[in-house]
């Protein structure tokens, strides 16, 4: 059986103490897994979210984005140093609440665009900072550092999934892993059988089932019977979190183009995504 999650910006941007009740909401619905985003680790309520999981039979994974600020890809070694302190600052909430997995655009600033492809420096970079963080992980828990290749236009740094196991080599810990989002793949890779093959059972950590148009999944061009047999095929069995976002979060919605309503509210995109791809995972018999 396929373990489906829910990813908390269905209902709110930035994930903090008010938000907590979304812990049991996500399990009322049916979800097995539920994501939430770290905004801020120094704002973050880790305790408050690590007592309300003793209380709660759902699995918790986190994910998170780096800032022109924290940006592994800076000229500035200011601005990375400041940036490995951040990751590592999330992998500390991740092993207090006791998520194994990371994933998101941890590796460079989301959305910061060159206007050019990728440097030499740049990889080398990014590379060192992320070393530094997966040794630090490595030595504190068990938490899978995991790295999602995010389409052209919200970066130029790593687009596919055969450049995030390279990434993910040259990095060099065990606990490296790629993050498949299906949103991205419909724009970038050739086939999504090729790319979960790519990756294989060592590199394939996380992964987001969401539509090409970030509506319901399971209503548009996504490959759904495709991707989750080869994902099964490949040995995966990690969570599959539905991510969307609501036309009224200022930042996310700008950032993610998002400009129109895919459902009346976001828990309903996220329950009818839901039961789409339960039905899709009973035709294939998985």
């Amino acid at each position: 059986m396929l373990k489906f999650g829910v990813d908390t910006f269905i209902w709110s941007e930035s994930f903090s103490e008010k938000d907590l009740f979304l812990i049991e909401k996500a399990k009322s619905l049916g979800f097995d897994v539920i994501e939430t985003f770290i905004s801020n680790p120094f704002t973050y309520p880790t305790k408050l979210v690590k007592d309300k999981l003793k209380n709660v039979d759902i699995e918790v994974v986190t994910a998170t984005v780096m800032s022109k600020d924290t940006n592994f890809l800076s000229p500035d070694a200011a601005v990375r140093k400041k940036g490995v302190q951040y990751l590592k600052k999330v992998i500390d909430i991740n092993n207090e609440i006791g998520s194994k997995i990371v994933g998101g655009v941890n590796y460079a600033g989301w959305g910061y665009l060159t206007g050019k492809c990728r440097t030499g420096d740049e990889w080398k970079w990014s590379v060192e900072c992320m070393r530094q963080a997966a040794e630090y992980a490595q030595n504190t828990g068990k938490l899978a550092i995991c790295i999602e290749p995010v389409n052209r236009f919200e970066t130029h740094f790593i687009n596919i999934a055969a450049d995030a196991v390279k990434y993910c080599q040259d990095v060099g810990f065990v606990n490296m892993k790629v993050h498949l989002d299906s949103f991205h793949m419909i724009r970038e890779e050739l086939s999504f059988i090729e790319a979960v093959e790519t990756c294989g059972k060592q590199y394939l950590g996380y992964v987001h089932v969401c539509e090409n148009n970030r509506g319901i999944p399971g209503t548009g061009l996504v490959p759904w019977e495709k991707f989750f047999t080869a994902l099964v095929a490949a040995g995966y069995d990690g969570p599959l979190v539905i991510e969307s976002f609501d036309p009224s979060f200022k930042e996310l919605a700008s950032m993610c183009a998002i400009w129109r309503n895919f459902a009346d509210t976001g828990e309903e995109l996220a329950v009818k995504g839901l039961a789409n791809l339960r039905a899709i995972e009973r035709k294939l018999n998985l």
